[in-house]
């Protein structure tokens, strides 16, 4: 089998679409599958000559500056896909790029599956865009009605995407890397690091710094919490996005609270282990991925309850959930945690229980099981047309 695959992102980009995807390319090349990925020019530091994967010219995406929106030349890229034969075309991205694979799917039939990855009809009210919604979902329904397969990371994902009109909805979940996410690090040692006592109370979030990751409710239930437990806390908010500056020129000097910028490798997980508890407040997960790592780091987590965060979370077993937006059950969840220790680490054992079962290697046999079968599907339709006309 060979796959074509197109995306607004790709590693070396360091977001989770981008690496679930590199991880699911490395997969299929384990399986002896081909793959041609395109994608936009990244401007990751870490950018090298990566074999396949044909880059374009980009320019910044307006919900998401950190992703680009390629300006392909269809005429270079149908060439390529001539060269290359798929047997399957993957379109990640409804967008620039997904549009020329679209078009060349249908032109040439080849079969089409695609893969949600983001709300971006939920992200719209927090940039005053809302009236776009309709707009946008008549694009998605037109977009999507080729696709023998639409593949989200969560149930909630998938209700979603029904409840609007779109079929042939699968789940493609995602995993957890337990070698780089785990809870054995020198927490004294990570935390001197940062100049901070062992004795603090660590409350950490890790993600986009952007509006629709209510980014506010995090910093309005440090500041609400009993002045008992915010004097022995420390918020670190590990990330960067269009919020960083706002909130550092707000923040910046209180000596409570830590901006650490992006981080990964091994000051993420040594970050995760180190914290007492991971508070994440955003309503537009269609999975996130972030409960997950700080569940393998034995962290006890506190979401939103909704969308992908509420799919992952057991309210009371593995986590606690609180209503998005409403700051005082976040305060509430975060002081049980920390005045309730024996609670905090069963919570924080179940958790990393639940994490150690979401393999990688299961969820991505399960999507090429699917994609063969569309595949092989269309072979079979193909060469049935073949013996007729003959």
């Amino acid at each position: 089998m060979r796959v074509a695959l197109f995306t607004d992102t790709y590693v070396p980009d360091v977001n989770g679409v981008a690496q679930t995807l590199g991880r699911w390319v490395n997969y299929l090349e384990t399986r002896g599958v081909e793959c041609m990925v395109f994608a936009p020019l990244s401007h990751s530091a870490a950018e090298t000559n990566q074999r396949m994967v044909e880059r374009f010219y980009s320019i910044p995406f307006l919900l998401y500056p950190e992703c680009r929106m390629a300006i392909p030349n269809p005429m270079n890229l149908k060439k390529t896909l001539r060269a290359f034969a798929p047997d399957l075309i993957h379109l990640a991205t409804p967008f620039n790029l997904g549009l020329v694979g679209l078009h060349y799917a249908k032109r040439h039939h080849i079969p089409v599956v695609a893969s949600y990855h983001t709300h971006f009809d939920q992200y719209l009210a927090y940039y005053k865009l809302q009236w776009m919604e309709p707009i946008l979902w008549k694009y998605m329904l037109w977009f999507h009605q080729d696709c023998q397969r639409i593949y989200v990371p969560s149930r909630s994902a998938k209700k979603h995407l029904e409840e609007k009109g779109l079929n042939f909805v699968e789940i493609w979940s995602r995993g957890v890397d337990m070698q780089r996410f785990h809870p054995f690090a020198d927490r004294k040692e990570v935390l001197a690091a940062r100049n901070l006592s062992p004795g603090k109370f660590v409350m950490l979030y890790v993600g986009r710094l952007a509006p629709e990751k209510s980014v506010d409710v995090l910093m309005r239930t440090f500041e609400s919490l009993p002045a008992h437990m915010r004097a022995c806390s420390h918020l670190i908010i590990a990330g960067d996005g269009p919020l960083l500056k706002p909130l550092t020129e707000q923040y910046g000097g209180d000596p409570d609270i830590t901006f650490t910028g992006f981080q990964q490798g091994k000051a993420l997980s040594d970050l995760y282990a180190a914290a007492d508890v991971f508070v994440f407040p955003s309503a537009t997960e269609t999975f996130g991925n972030v409960i997950l790592e700080a569940m393998a780091s034995g962290t006890p987590v506190v979401g939103a309850n909704a969308g992908g965060v509420a799919d992952n979370i057991e309210h009371g077993r593995t986590g606690l959930l609180c209503a998005p937006g409403q700051v005082s059950e976040f305060v509430e969840a975060a002081h049980k945690i920390f005045t309730d220790r024996s609670f905090a680490q069963k919570l924080a054992a179940a958790g990393r229980t639940y994490s150690m079962k979401q393999s990688w290697d299961a969820i991505f046999a399960g999507l090429y099981d699917s994609c063969r079968k569309v595949a092989e599907v269309s072979l079979r339709s193909r060469e049935e047309k073949d013996v007729v006309l003959k």
